[in-house]
């Protein structure tokens, strides 16, 4: 998204709690401080979530915490949320936060590869799932999510246009490459409805028929 348009899009969206402000204002130095979903796509995960009030949900990429607190706001009363990230110290900060929000009895947070992981969730079911993790491997989360996935249950990943360079007449680089076969993955899935979005870095919304 242009900065131009980023800034008014956040001129327009509500406002983040302190909890996400405070999370935001503390990844400014973190080295990969832009993978922070951020508060015009944190707020449509929020109220997507809200909408649908999903009382499982899934997310591959947990970071430190925002995009899992904003997708936590919609669960159903009992419902969880299972979060998946390999990188320990991020996980500890995420854990920190849930509980100063005072959500870490509805959030489970798993430590470790995610393909290794979903093997061992492969028996639960999902309505929500948010993809937002190591770019390559976005083919066969879909593949392991998909059967998994309750009919009617939306399915959002992230950074689909990956800076742009899905946009381009020769797509070069190995998440670029892996972001386009995702995006025609997904097209050309029968059992699914999709609108790829220009929210942020592009964000594809599927629905399971």
């Amino acid at each position: 998204m242009h900065p131009l348009a980023l800034a008014y899009a956040e001129r327009f969206s509500s406002e983040e709690d302190p909890i996400l402000l405070d999370i935001t204002l503390g990844s400014r130095d973190h080295p990969y401080a832009h993978m922070l979903s951020g508060q015009v796509q944190g707020k449509f995960l929020e109220l997507v979530s809200c909408l649908i009030r999903p009382k499982r949900i899934l997310e591959i990429g947990t970071f430190l915490g925002y995009s899992t607190l904003c997708l936590a706001k919609g669960l159903a009363p009992g419902g969880e949320l299972h979060t998946i990230e390999c990188r320990e110290q991020d996980a500890q900060v995420a854990r920190r936060r849930f509980r100063e929000a005072k959500v870490d009895d509805k959030i489970i947070l798993h430590l470790g590869n995610a393909l290794d992981v979903l093997e061992g969730l492969r028996h639960q079911s999902w309505d929500l799932v948010f993809l937002d993790a190591d770019k390559v491997s976005y083919a066969a989360y879909y593949r392991k999510i998909l059967p998994n996935l309750a009919p009617g249950g939306l399915i959002l990943a992230d950074n689909v246009l990956f800076h742009g360079t899905v946009l381009e007449p020769e797509i070069k680089g190995k998440n670029a490459l892996a972001m386009n076969a995702f995006n025609e993955l997904v097209k050309a899935d029968p059992s699914v409805d999709q609108v790829l979005l220009t929210i942020r870095d592009g964000l594809l919304m599927i629905r399971k028929k």
